[in-house]
């Protein structure tokens, strides 16, 4: 019987070289894992490096961290936010150095910006959720760096927003809130923490002003007459989206920015995805037909974060179970780099962006022994 080649000794004299005969041992260029393509390699936002060390943050002197918050226990409708921090970082097509062509500005060449990992979540827990994002929140904000919090629902913005509002004392915070809903009901059938409550419970826990909040998008059939009476008492601004019908969303979001800037000394900038049509990102828990555009939205991202000082944002109630194609995810990734971009071309003009923090405080916080991992089902 012939000899099959692959029964040669590879060790002896005349065994093949397969670089040789396949012509692999030619030299090649390697990459480094920021500039590899982006389905290769770490899933981090834009391939930035990954850094969930506080003190390591503190050490480089990151401008903006990105932080992940999967959870979605708190959602009235439909679930799935929870897969939202990961498949808004993969939503990319670039990676390396990027140039935004509409500001004219290399992001990555200009700040420092990092992935600062996911808040310590697990499921069927909210209290311990929002605990864990809160903290996840404060020890990144208390280094300087501006936090910009991938959702989850929009439940998350009430611990997060509360982390900025503590660490930006005695400044006040104002939010500017894109999104098709209020957030403002008294309580989810008794649930306090859902995600249609955040922006009362910031108000009635007093980490925000209600005349410090700036809603832009409003529409459909929620909330209810007494929730929106409660918003007139507490001197809530909100603008319908029937305003963007009649006015164009220009005139209405330059209203929005003169009014975020009447009052808090910061802004955190919450964004629903659902304040975009569905038309364009299905992937939502509660999508409410008739929303804006998509590049009305990223337009007036940018535009608010050149226009005032941002201390925080969030993206939040992508659910990618809902839509096969990432459209959502896409709109989300770039929302978060158009803030990013943004904020470059307010340090390349000589405005601060990152701030000077504070110290943190250790033993704060009580922290049992690491729990074995569960088991599904």
């Amino acid at each position: 019987m012939a000899e099959r080649p692959n029964d040669a000794d590879p060790e002896s004299e005349g065994a093949p070289d397969f670089a040789v005969a396949n012509g692999w041992d030619r030299a090649y260029e390697t990459y480094s894992d920021y500039d590899l393509p982006t389905y290769v390699g770490s899933a981090s936002f834009m391939k930035l490096p990954w850094v969930t060390d506080p003190a390591e943050l503190r050490r480089r002197e990151v401008d903006v961290a990105i932080i992940g918050a999967p959870f979605d226990d708190a959602v009235s409708h439909r679930p799935g936010a929870r897969f939202g921090p990961r498949a808004i970082r993969e939503a990319q097509y670039t990676s390396g150095s990027i140039n935004s062509l509409q500001l004219d500005v290399e992001p990555f060449e200009i700040l420092n910006v990092v992935d600062g990992g996911d808040a310590n979540i697990v499921p069927a827990w909210i209290d311990r959720a929002h605990a864990l994002i809160y903290r996840k929140v404060l020890e990144v904000a208390e280094t300087g760096a501006i936090p910009i919090i991938l959702g989850g629902d929009h439940s998350i913005t009430w611990p997060s927003a509360s982390a900025i509002a503590e660490v930006r004392r005695p400044g006040s915070i104002g939010i500017v809130h894109f999104d098709a809903h209020a957030d403002t009901a008294p309580d989810d059938w008794g649930v306090l923490s859902g995600h249609g409550t955040p922006m009362r419970r910031l108000v009635e826990s007093g980490a925000v002003k209600g005349k410090n909040f700036v809603q832009v998008g409003l529409r459909g059939y929620w909330p209810p007459v007494d929730t929106f009476e409660w918003m007139k008492e507490q001197g809530f601004r909100y603008h319908f989206m029937r305003e963007i019908e009649e006015r164009g969303a220009e005139a209405v979001v330059a209203q929005a920015i003169d009014e975020a800037l009447d009052g808090p000394d910061h802004v955190y900038l919450s964004l629903d995805i659902d304040v975009i049509d569905p038309g364009m990102a299905p992937g939502t828990g509660t999508p409410e037909p008739g929303g804006m555009l998509t590049r009305e939205v990223l337009r007036a991202i940018r535009q608010i974060v050149l226009a005032v000082d941002l201390a925080g944002m969030d993206v939040v109630e992508v659910s990618p179970p809902y839509d096969h194609a990432e459209t959502t995810a896409m709109a989300a990734n770039r929302a978060a780099l158009e803030a990013i971009s943004a904020l470059a071309v307010r340090k390349r003009d000589g405005n601060a962006v990152r701030w000077a923090g504070r110290a943190p405080r250790p033993g704060r916080f009580p922290t049992d022994p690491a729990m074995p991992h569960g088991h599904p089902g």
